[in-house]
């Protein structure tokens, strides 16, 4: 059973259609990416699960059932946006976001600590939202989202103003939710974290989806022509007649294959006029498939 569907649903603002005819299912213990442009219909999309806009058409399933409010109860909401209030101290409005998803002062002041320490921002507790960085703001928000325990959590651009070390952190933390069971969907433009993290995925442009299933199986999709090549010494074989596109970073060159460029060609070519660290026949990365899909077809 999906723990959060959307079945053929349709969103339109005055004259422009946001979200169109999009089907998609979450099942418990699944990372889901939901990915596009700006302006696809990623925001939308995540708004209609939450209640916060209805669709013109089209059903909105929660764990099994049409939509209704209290299924809230169970669902943890990251919005791109953050709501925190600036002149209030941390610990006090995380008690506040407990209790307004029904869990006690106590409890909520208990796992508001315990999360702190997790996430490496007990320090902070104390004082008021506008003392804070992005980053540590953007941790807090994330915390209040999942104080009550949700089974269903969703996220709008969860790594927004994280560095590389706390966006790390946050990923661990995912996956270990992944773990214990919980649906995690989230928008994100970073890929590279899409294709660590997630099982699936779907890629949405002009409010339709364009590409969806299984990482795995959309990747195998796609033919082996890219080399990845770390090399030092002369860089002229990069001008081999194999190669479709090249680009070189000092000493770190990423390849494309022409159709019938042979890679082994390649490494001897290469391999008589430069030492050879790394030489590895790639599938295309996500980003690069992403490209591929909506390059030239997203709206301006």
């Amino acid at each position: 059973m999906p723990v959060v569907e959307l079945a053929s649903v349709t969103k339109a603002y005055e004259s422009k259609v946001a979200v169109n005819n999009l089907s998609l299912s979450i099942e418990a213990g699944q990372m889901f990416g939901l990915l596009g442009p700006n302006g696809a219909g990623k925001t939308s999309s995540i708004r209609m699960m939450m209640g916060i806009t209805m669709p013109d058409s089209g059903q909105v399933n929660l764990f099994g059932k049409p939509f209704e409010r209290k299924s809230l109860e169970r669902v943890g909401y990251l919005p791109e946006e953050r709501g925190l209030y600036k002149k209030m101290k941390v610990i006090d409005q995380l008690i506040f976001f407990g209790e307004l998803h029904g869990v006690s002062a106590a409890d909520a002041q208990t796992r508001a600590v315990s999360w702190a320490k997790r996430l490496e921002i007990a320090d902070s507790l104390t004082k008021k939202t506008e003392e804070l960085s992005k980053g540590m703001q953007q941790k807090i928000q994330f915390i209040s989202a999942l104080l009550h325990d949700p089974g269903l959590i969703v996220m709008d651009e969860p790594f927004s103003g994280l560095d590389p070390v706390n966006a790390t952190l946050l990923e661990r933390t995912l996956l270990e939710l992944k773990d214990q069971g919980k649906a995690i969907i989230f928008s994100t433009h970073r890929m590279d974290q899409v294709e660590k993290l997630c099982d699936s995925i779907c890629l949405i442009n002009k409010g339709q989806a364009v590409l969806a299933g299984r990482v795995r199986e959309i990747k195998s999709r796609y033919s082996r022509d890219r080399v990845i090549m770390e090399f030092e010494g002369d860089a002229s074989f990069l001008q081999s007649p194999e190669i479709a596109e090249a680009n070189n970073f000092s000493g770190h060159a990423e390849i494309q294959l022409k159709p019938s460029g042979d890679a082994q060609k390649l490494l001897h070519e290469a391999a008589a006029k430069a030492t050879i660290y790394r030489f590895e026949l790639v599938e295309p990365s996500l980003e690069e498939i992403f490209i591929q899909t909506v390059g030239g077809k997203a709206d301006a």
